[in-house]
């Protein structure tokens, strides 16, 4: 087991390089920005859907007013993730350029979707297939934010631009400037998708989607599944964040197959596709990355370490919601090698099962997108349409996953007792009321001007829990701070608003590409170790103290 978690450690560089790639990054905070159309459909979908399932429908008006919201959201999600996915690529590059000759990523946003539409979207009598601009396109739309930021590179970098007089407005500058490489671009895409459909016989969005159908097949199979959730699980034991490096290399595939099984549905099919969003969220990660919910319950009320116990009852409700970094840094999990089958295993044998019963029970796969942060159980069973089999089988997980990692639970729990015994615990992390704790900074060292703290995770959950507990101290100690929370890549328009920007341990990773960005607009950055975030999200008045020092330095 030592052998195997060094090995792991070993590569733990190339899994940050990884993580840090910024095509990588941009699927990542591409997708992240249209979640809340995601989820705005899904609403729509639910409402039209599943009253059928209590047989009752909508008079037919109504539906198609419920379906159109839908179509117009949804049904443009290419269109929407090629511009999102562009303009982050476009950020990254933009770092690594000189300041006085950046690229305009709104241009790039606009040449992107004109692109995609050459690539992938095929003309009709009286307008254009719609077919490609959804879940379909999202081939293409990776393909196309990938090149066009890169054509703009090759032109801003080597300055080749229309050249005006000084006395021209910038901003009218700026329009010709963005003329050559947005006219190269669709040049390229306009030739290449005449000559690629003349030399295939099919649209380029079309073809990619045959080229990578038995890679979606792949993924969906047991050895895809298990590749796939033990790789999130495996990274996150090192303390890299899984999902980062894993979800933008499927994402295509999460979203055409719950786009898929709904049609399926609606067509009085059985929806068998299983890689999707909503099983990652309520069957791989039943409380998060390792599917921790039942191991926290357990640390929370049988547990006998006082580590434990204080660990997991300050961690149930968060890992309830999928927030499950407490419990991973807390405990700890991360490097923990008792811990380490469980971890890895409860995720893949969660998702078998399900699959089991898709293909044998005759179960429908996920048809709906609920928020990530829904609580499993109730996400399985409303995301599944109210399958029948959901019933058994949300219950069935959790039996299952408690009887997974209970052995172990209790090897490290009676391990941790002994060293509680003998006075030897390196760390007992205790839950300390914030009226109680004793604040290091004394009201006349407070600020007197106003400063603002930003954190920064994924996703903005894990943050969230340390903003708040800055804000609560703030309040509690009247002092002039207040902190929000984001996911990373949502601050680079908007770190000068902030004083100090502290990333997310999980996210490590990226702070010296963070670090970089603050130091050049005068901005303190830091990041923390597990247990010192987890620590702090417990204590409001440490949590500001931590933060006062950081701007003080």
């Amino acid at each position: 087991m030592e052998k195997l978690i060094k090995m792991v450690e070993k590569m733990k560089p190339f899994f940050e390089k990884v993580s840090n790639n910024i095509y990588l990054r941009a699927i990542r905070d591409g997708f992240v920005s249209c979640i809340p159309v995601i989820l705005f459909s899904s609403l729509f979908i639910l409402v039209a859907c599943v009253p059928e399932i209590f047989d009752y429908k909508w008079p037919k008006a109504i539906s198609t007013v419920l379906w159109q919201a839908y179509n117009y959201s949804m049904g443009m999600l290419g269109i929407l993730m090629v511009a999102t996915i562009a303009k982050s690529l476009t950020d990254s590059i933009n770092t690594k350029m000189p300041k006085l000759r950046q690229i305009n990523d709104v241009s790039v946003m606009i040449v992107s979707i004109i692109c995609l539409l050459l690539l992938a979207v095929a003309p009709v009598e009286g307008g254009i297939s719609t077919e490609f601009m959804g879940t379909k396109g999202l081939l293409s739309a990776f393909v196309v934010a990938f090149t066009v930021p890169n054509i703009y590179k090759f032109f801003v970098k080597r300055n080749i631009t229309i050249k005006l007089p000084d006395e021209v407005p910038h901003y009218i500058a700026q329009t010709f400037a963005d003329l050559i490489p947005l006219s190269v671009a669709v040049m390229i895409y306009w030739v290449f998708g005449i000559v690629f459909k003349e030399a295939t016989g099919m649209m380029f969005g079309a073809w990619i989607l045959e080229v990578f159908k038995p890679l979606f097949v792949a993924a969906d199979g047991y050895i895809g599944l298990a590749i796939i959730y033990g790789a999130m699980a495996m990274f996150w034991f090192v303390g890299i964040h899984g999902p980062s490096i894993v979800e933008p290399a499927v994402t295509a595939i999460y979203i055409a197959n719950i786009e898929a099984n709904l049609q399926i549905v609606n067509a009085g099919g059985h929806a068998t596709n299983i890689l999707t969003h909503p099983t990652s969220y309520f069957v791989a990660t039943l409380g998060g990355t390792g599917a921790t919910l039942m191991f926290c319950a357990m640390c929370a009320f049988i547990a006998k370490s006082k580590q434990l116990r204080a660990v997991g009852r300050a961690s149930i409700v968060p890992v309830t919601f999928a927030v499950n970094e407490p419990i991973i840094f807390g405990a700890p999990i991360v490097l923990n090698p008792v811990l380490f089958f469980p971890f890895v295993l409860t995720p893949i044998l969660n998702v078998w099962v399900f699959k089991f019963f898709v293909d044998n029970l005759g179960m429908n796969a996920f048809t709906y997108i609920l928020p990530w942060t829904t609580p499993a159980p109730i996400g399985l069973i409303i995301g599944t349409g109210f399958a029948q089999l959901a019933f058994v089988l949300a219950p069935l997980l959790l039996v299952m996953d408690a009887a997974l990692y209970y052995p172990f639970f209790r090897v490290y729990d009676a391990q941790l007792v002994e060293k509680e015994k003998a006075g030897a615990a390196e760390e007992v992390v205790e839950e300390v009321p914030a009226e109680e704790a004793a604040p290091v900074v004394a009201a006349e060292e407070l600020p007197r001007e106003e400063k603002r703290v930003l954190v920064l995770c994924a996703s903005g959950a894990t943050s969230s829990m340390l903003a708040k507990a800055i804000t609560k101290g703030a309040e509690h100690r009247h002092a002039p701070v207040e902190s929000i929370a984001m996911a990373y890549g949502q601050h680079k328009d908007i770190i000068t608003d902030f004083d100090l920007v502290v990333l997310a341990p999980q996210m490590a990773s990226m702070y010296d590409e963070l670090k970089s960005d603050c130091d050049a607009k005068g901005v303190k950055s830091a990041t923390t170790s597990g247990r010192e975030y987890v620590g702090l999200t417990r204590d409001p008045d440490k949590a500001l103290d931590f933060a006062l020092a950081l701007m003080a330095h």
